[in-house]
């Protein structure tokens, strides 16, 4: 039996590695949440997800990711207003 690997869930399982970067990079102090990387990072992980959802389609999946990416847009636009002050 061959398992083939679809390139949307390449894409997906890097959203998934980039996310867990971040939070282990959160973990061991060595970024803020507050931060801008933390932010982006988060993004583009949840986005990369989405992609992949788009072809293999979970409900529950795509809801947290909507949410990951709207606390991510937050956490962006926060960071940029706080560097701006």
């Amino acid at each position: 039996m061959t398992m083939s690997i679809a390139w949307y869930d390449v894409v997906g399982t890097g959203g998934v590695v980039l996310i867990l970067v971040a939070y282990f990079l959160l973990q061991t102090e060595r970024w803020s949440g507050q931060s801008l990387s933390y932010s982006l990072v988060n993004l583009i992980g949840s986005l990369m997800i989405t992609v992949s959802l788009v072809y293999d389609f979970n409900l529950s999946s795509f809801i947290i990711e909507v949410a990951w990416i709207a606390i991510s847009i937050y956490g962006i636009a926060r960071a940029r207003r706080v560097k701006q002050v």
